[in-house]
């Protein structure tokens, strides 16, 4: 929808915390925006809408919410008819809460109707605020995939695919089920067919997302039996999809996040060493190296199973590389329990690990653990120590590289030094390097590691393999 003859039209900025699931979700809340007529800001000050898709997986999500609410109020009394629009996780869990805090905001929307934004904010518009949350997808509208909507990404290289939304695991400190719903997974031929596409419009590396990629399928399978389809063909596996999209022509890099550990098959390392598309990087959430706190998490595996299936990858994936998420302070922990998750952790020797202090959710079980809570002072003095663990076990990776010549995709300036490229090699690893000639976002290039950091590389420009024929569109993301 164009604005009318001689109106500007109206302009927003999308703000995204939490996961690549949540930027997945604002790429398409920005596209439908777009095609409603609209164009992107460059910040609050020339922006008439403001969308804040939100996450609530950790506590410090909901000041962060309504902090910058509280900054938006008198953004909005200056000008009344701006319009703020509150999505995502946190308003899937906080519902009416949102608006009763703060009765400046326009739309409340939750994470099963993203395709509505341009609707909710028509209506909002005319009508008054609005709060509108849907308890579970839409199972006949593929809209319930975000990958099936309109989209305005931030490069035109690489591309985010939605395989699968919800979760069916029901770990004590996780909110997602909730927010997220049941685990529905998309047909893989409509998976494929996207993915060509895109290839087609000039990206070149994809991330196949779903919050349990491992038991991609299961579902599909499940309600072909229910259908009576006995002769229904079997599962399909997350390993074949990644074949399928690896083989798709112009995709040189496939990724996929999250994989959990319980799930994970011997045929995915495979699919993984067997498809040259696919990269060596693996995400592997351990949460805690303490057989007794895994079990109180309900994570459906111990940490000896875990280090087997993590050598496993190894052995069947060369030069991989590992990351994990870690959670400090879980309900109950000790600091037996806690040694044995720096065991753990030296042992892995991941090569990055996202790691947070225990904080508790209301509606998930460990929240209700109250009385076993670990003291702040205790989890904060051992969420230091494993940071120890961890950086030590990062800079050896990454001193590894040293004097390697590594392949590299070009992301664009760095955000600290804009004199210098930020590039991720195949295993995603960050490397920083003074360019002899101006690249384009999107270029390959091969870079000799000349330096080494716990969470970046530096190296020199060898040559250039190829350059995008896409041009890069302007961010529409503030993140």
């Amino acid at each position: 929808m164009d604005a009318p003859v001689g109106i500007p039209p109206r302009r927003f900025v999308v703000r995204t915390f939490g996961c690549q699931m949540n930027e997945h979700d604002s790429e398409r809340i920005a596209g439908l925006l777009v095609a409603d007529g609209m164009v992107a800001a460059d910040g609050d000050d020339d922006a008439d809408v403001v969308v804040l898709n939100t996450c609530c997986i950790r506590e410090n999500a909901d000041n962060k919410l309504y902090g910058h609410l509280g900054h938006l109020k008198p953004w909005k009394a200056r000008r009344p008819d701006r319009q703020i629009v509150v999505a995502g996780c946190l308003a899937q869990k906080d519902r009416d809460i949102v608006q009763a805090r703060a009765g400046h905001v326009d739309v409340v929307m939750g994470t099963h109707n993203v395709h509505r934004a341009a609707e909710l904010l028509a209506t909002a518009r005319t009508g008054g605020p609005i709060t509108e949350i849907l308890d579970a997808a839409v199972l006949d509208d593929h809209a319930m995939f975000p990958s099936a909507l309109p989209v305005t990404r931030e490069t035109s290289h690489k591309a985010w695919v939605t395989i699968q939304i919800g979760c069916d695991n029901h770990c004590a400190f996780c909110i997602v089920p909730a927010v997220r719903g049941d685990e529905i997974s998309r047909p893989s031929d409509e998976i494929v067919g996207e993915v060509t596409e895109l290839a087609t419009a000039g990206v070149t590396e994809v991330t196949l997302l779903g919050q349990n990629v491992n038991s991609y399928g299961r579902d599909l399978q499940l309600a072909a039996r229910r259908g009576g389809d006995t002769g229904a063909r079997p599962r399909p596996l997350f390993a074949d999809l990644l074949r399928a999209t690896g083989a798709v022509p112009g995709i040189r890099r496939v990724r996929f996040t999250s994989p959990h550990p319980k799930d994970m098959r011997p045929e995915t390392f495979a699919a993984m060493a067997e498809t040259p598309a696919v990269c060596e990087q693996l995400h592997y959430p351990l949460q805690s190296g303490s057989d007794r706190v895994l079990a109180a998490m309900h994570r459906g595996y111990t940490a000896g199973r875990y280090l087997d299936r993590l050598a496993e990858a190894r052995r069947t994936v060369p030069d991989l590389a590992v990351s994990t998420d870690l959670i400090v302070g879980f309900p109950g922990e000790t600091e037996a329990d806690f040694a044995d998750t720096l065991e753990v952790v030296a042992t892995a020797r991941f090569d990055d690990a996202f790691t947070f202090i225990f904080s508790p959710r209301p509606g998930t079980e460990a929240a209700t653990m109250t009385g076993r809570f670990v003291d702040p002072a205790a989890a904060g003095e051992r969420f230091d120590r494993l940071r120890i663990v961890v950086e030590r076990s990062a800079l050896a990776a990454n001193e590894a590289r040293v004097g390697r010549t590594e392949e590299v995709l070009v992301d664009g300036p760095s955000r600290k030094d804009p004199t210098v490229l930020a590039a991720r090699t195949r295993q995603h690893r960050l490397v920083h390097f003074a360019p002899a000639q101006p690249l384009r976002a999107g270029t390959y290039a091969r870079v000799t590691v000349t330096r080494a950091a716990p969470h970046h590389l530096t190296g020199e420009l060898v040559d250039v393999l190829d350059v995008p024929t896409h041009r890069t569109r302007i961010p529409v993301l503030a993140t």
